[in-house]
């Protein structure tokens, strides 16, 4: 089982959450944290979670976790609400960067991801779950490249694309009826003219006999 794997199931599968997304960091700024506030564990591993909970009306949160060396378990530590999240800093727009800033009501950290690719995942997620769980107060998302908030452009262009081809279709279709209408009434006057041709070639059979 995978870090990510186990910290779902150890840390937010007993409060009946669902982690939705983690990605692992490190401080880009180290802050002096004495030896006994880590309770005298030394070294350890840090994992910025985002997660929901599984009764209604969920609830989104994210939450620092951290494993200590030589441990194999985890441990939660400082949790936001995501309400709390008032920006998010991909810190470069123009290329691939694992750092970023997060920044809330009461706190402000400065991350580097273990990997762009994980950082970008993590933001992806992350902005979903804004757009999704958020009504308003929304956090801003500033200096992140578009393919992290590509999701609602993608959609967009899929309902745009299905739109034009049903505009396209009612128009052939509409232009098909005209078409078909415009035979019908060539129809009626050739059947009218074919009645009257008829019509005149019986009055005049008649006269003849006579």
């Amino acid at each position: 089982m995978n870090a990510k794997a186990a910290i779902s199931k150890e840390i937010f599968a007993p409060h009946d959450e669902r982690m939705l997304g983690a990605v692992q960091v490190k401080r880009r700024t180290k802050k002096k944290i004495p030896f006994l506030a880590t309770g005298g564990q030394g070294e350890y591993l840090t994992y910025i979670c985002l997660s929901v909970t599984n009764k209604k009306p969920a609830q989104a949160s994210i939450t620092k976790v951290k494993q200590f060396e030589g441990s194999t378990s985890f441990v939660r530590r400082t949790q936001w609400m995501l309400e709390q999240l008032r920006q998010v800093n991909g810190i470069d727009p123009n290329r691939d960067s694992p750092e970023f800033d997060l920044l809330f009501e009461n706190a402000f950290d400065q991350w580097v991801a273990n990997t762009a690719s994980e950082k970008c995942t993590f933001f992806q997620v992350l902005h979903h779950t804004c757009q999704r769980y958020l009504t308003d107060k929304k956090p801003e998302f500033i200096n992140c490249q578009s393919k992290i908030m590509g999701g609602n452009s993608i959609l967009h262009s899929a309902a745009d694309s299905v739109t034009s081809a049903v505009q396209k279709a009612s128009q052939a279709l509409n232009e098909r009826g005209e078409r078909l209408g415009r035979a019908e009434e060539k129809t009626e006057e050739l059947k009218n003219s074919a009645q009257q041709f008829a019509e005149t070639a019986h009055k005049l059979a008649m006269k003849h006999k006579c």
